[in-house]
C-alpha cells in the first residue's frame, strides 16, 4: 500500500485538490494534459464504475468511484489554472441548482412520487434554458457523444414527456412487431443499407419497450452480456478440461453444453 502520510489534510476532498495541482506542477505526463485529453479517462471510468456497481463488490465500487472523483478533480484543476472557473464554482452551481429543482425538498412545492419530482425537474430545467436563452430545441440538451443506446433512451424519454408518446405499452409493442416485419423484408431484400436502417429501427423502438417497462436498455443489455460471457467463459473452461474444441462438437453438443453452461452459471 502506498504511504499517504505525507497528506496532513485530513478533508480528503482538499487533499485531493492538492494532490491533483501538485502532480501538474511535478508530473512530466499530467503537465500535458488538457480537457480534451483528459475527458477519455472520465468516461473510461465511469464505465468501470457501473462494472463495479453491478458486481455489488462494495471494494471495488468505493475504489471506482475514487477513480472518477479524482478524474472530476483533475478536469476542474485544469480549468482553475486557466482562471475560469475552480471545483468549489462547480460545487455552488450544482448545489443552488439541485435546491431549486427540489422545491417540494426545500421549498413550498408538492410531489408524493417519483414521476411528480421528474416531471417538475423537467419543467423547471425548461424554464432554465429558456432564462439562459439556450436550446432552441428539446433535444438540444441531449449529448451527441453519448453511447447510442442510452442517447435513444433519453430522446424518446424527452419527447415521451413532452407529449409524444404511446399511450400503452400495447402501442409499442405493436410498433415493434411492425419494425420486425420491416427487418425481415429488408434481410430478405438482401440490401445491406436498408438492413441497417430496419434495425436502428427495431432498436430504438426497443428501448421504447424498456421505457415503458421502466428500465434502462443500457443496463439491461450491459447485465445480459455479463450472462453471456459468464456461459461461455464456462463452456471454454468445460472444453479445456475435456482437451476438446468447440469446432469439432456437433450442433446438438454445443447445445448440450450450452445449456449446462446456462444451469451451472444461474
Amino acid at each position: 500500500m502506498a504511504d499517504t502520510s505525507f497528506i496532513t489534510d485530513r478533508d480528503r476532498i482538499a487533499a485531493l485538490k492538492t494532490l491533483v495541482a501538485t502532480l501538474r506542477l511535478e508530473c512530466p505526463w499530467d503537465k500535458k494534459q488538457t480537457p480534451d485529453s483528459i475527458i477519455r479517462y472520465l468516461i473510461e471510468e465511469a464505465y468501470e464504475l457501473m462494472d463495479a456497481i453491478a458486481s455489488g463488490d462494495l471494494a471495488h465500487i468505493a475504489e471506482e468511484l475514487g477513480d472518477v472523483l479524482f478524474q472530476v478533480i483533475f478536469i476542474a484543476q485544469l480549468y482553475h489554472e486557466q482562471g475560469l472557473f475552480s471545483l468549489d464554482d462547480a460545487a455552488e452551481g450544482i448545489l443552488e441548482k439541485m435546491v431549486r429543482r427540489h422545491p417540494h425538498v426545500f421549498g413550498e412545492g408538492k410531489a408524493e412520487t417519483p414521476e411528480q419530482v421528474k416531471d417538475t425537474w423537467a419543467v423547471i430545467k425548461a424554464s432554465e434554458k429558456k432564462d439562459a436563452g439556450r436550446d432552441k430545441s428539446l433535444l438540444d440538451s441531449v449529448p451527441s457523444g453519448l453511447p447510442s443506446l442510452h442517447r435513444a433512451y433519453m430522446i424518446s424519454e424527452k419527447v415521451g414527456r413532452a407529449g409524444f408518446d404511446w399511450d400503452h405499452m400495447s402501442g409499442v409493442t405493436e410498433k415493434v412487431e411492425e419494425e420486425w416485419r420491416e427487418l425481415a423484408e429488408a434481410i430478405a431484400s438482401g440490401d445491406k443499407e436498408q438492413i441497417e436502417l430496419e434495425f436502428g429501427d427495431l432498436l430504438f423502438t426497443l428501448t421504447n419497450v424498456a421505457r415503458f417497462a421502466d428500465i434502462h436498455p443500457e443496463t439491461a443489455l450491459a447485465a445480459s452480456v455479463r450472462k453471456f460471457e459468464a456461459r461461455y467463459r464456462h463452456m471454454e473452461k468445460r472444453l479445456a478440461e475435456a482437451e476438446t474444441l468447440l469446432s469439432a462438437l456437433s450442433p446438438e453438443e454445443k447445445d448440450r453444453l450450452w445449456e449446462k453452461a446456462k444451469k451451472d452459471t444461474k
